[in-house]
């Protein structure tokens, strides 16, 4: 099926004029509008074409990275399985990337520490 990109580029129309800055911090999940994306990057689901992200580092408060979740339970070299508002999940630690804060929409809620310290533990060893 074809991708819509001219119907992601007016949602990024939008996202883009936004004045609201949008507070967060470290280990927070929330949902974010990754758009649609090329080959195998991870693409953004429903109308706004979002998906749940992870806050590994919030560089200000316009620049964060971020990791992407997917609702299946992973674990593998690429994906690092994690529980949160009482589901499982999985950090794509292959498609981590920057982005604005102006993608962000809805908190879902904060990481325990545990679990991102080991999100952050795997992350090191995939970039060696």
């Amino acid at each position: 099926m074809p991708k819509d990109f001219d119907h992601w580029n007016e949602i990024k129309k939008k996202i883009d004029v936004r004045e609201k800055v949008v507070f967060c911090n470290q280990r927070e999940i929330w949902w974010c509008s990754l758009g649609l994306n090329v080959g195998v990057e991870e693409d953004g689901k429903n109308q706004l074409l979002e998906r749940p992200v992870l806050i590994i580092k919030v560089f200000n408060d316009r620049m964060l990275r971020v990791a992407p979740l997917t609702g299946k339970a992973k674990e593998d070299k690429h994906h690092i399985t994690i529980n949160y508002n009482n589901r499982n999940g999985s950090v794509i630690l292959s498609q981590l990337k920057t982005i604005s804060s102006k993608r962000l929409s809805r908190k879902l809620c904060r990481l325990d520490e545990k679990q991102f310290n080991k999100v952050v533990e795997r992350l090191k060893q995939n970039l060696n």
